[in-house]
């Protein structure tokens, strides 16, 4: 069965592009033109990947995207101006996967698609290889997070990025290298991406009651897990 793409944007021809080139990759595409339609359509169909541009009539993308995020983890890949440098930064605060500035390259928007997919439909590991620092448990093939007794809820893109630094606990690691592990070996999009993913997952990890210190950032190099 094909997967979904819902593509969101208010002008027909970046509508029809994008339509043409995702059918032809063999997926089911649905169109909004409009944020209010958008959560219709997101609500109904559960799409598996938004395509979701910024500078929409009425709703804005930076609304849909922050009233998605309320019910739905399902990956969205914002499309913005070049100008837009803060809506930008506070759409990917707001949960956004990633994004691609207009104009686009649509071979560079079909890779990020395909990325954002293999990575968030990762087959489940065969065993249960638990991971535990402290009072944090993560367990992989149930795609659990606890942080003492308490589950934390974790969007697929928060879930890798703990585990990778489970996986590395104690460890420094660059934005580089967690751009590699967990966005995609091929992914060359903006390293801020993976600063407003680690600000999200410490507000996460921080609302269960892990606090303020147990994801570190290492001036000038990167951010580390450490060993409690």
């Amino acid at each position: 069965m094909p997967q979904t793409i819902l593509v969101v944007d208010d002008e027909p021809a970046i509508l029809e592009l994008l339509s043409y080139n995702l059918e032809k990759a063999h997926y089911h595409v649905l169109v909004a033109r409009d944020g209010i339609e958008a959560l219709q359509i997101a609500r109904q169909q559960s799409p598996d990947l938004i395509v979701l541009d910024l500078m929409l009539p009425g709703m804005d993308g930076l609304e849909v995207c922050r009233e998605i995020r309320k019910a739905a983890d399902v990956p969205i890949i914002m499309l913005t101006a070049r100008g837009e440098e803060v809506d930008r930064v506070v759409g990917l605060e707001l949960g956004a996967d990633d994004y691609v500035v207009k104009p686009f390259s649509v071979r560079e928007l079909m890779a990020r698609i395909k990325t954002v997919l293999r990575r968030v439909q990762t087959p489940t590991p065969l065993t249960d290889d638990t991971l535990k620092v402290g009072e944090l448990t993560l367990h992989p093939q149930q795609h659990e997070v606890l942080w003492g007794q308490t589950p934390i809820e974790l969007t697929p893109l928060e879930f890798d990025l703990l585990e990778t630094f489970l996986r590395h606990a104690g460890q420094v690691l660059t934005r580089e290298q967690l751009l590699s592990q967990v966005w995609g070996y091929d992914y060359h999009g903006d390293a801020r991406v993976v600063d407003s993913a680690i600000k999200r997952l410490r507000a996460r990890l921080r609302q269960a009651g892990a606090g303020t210190t147990l994801i570190n950032t290492i001036r000038g190099v990167g951010y580390r897990l450490e060993r409690k």
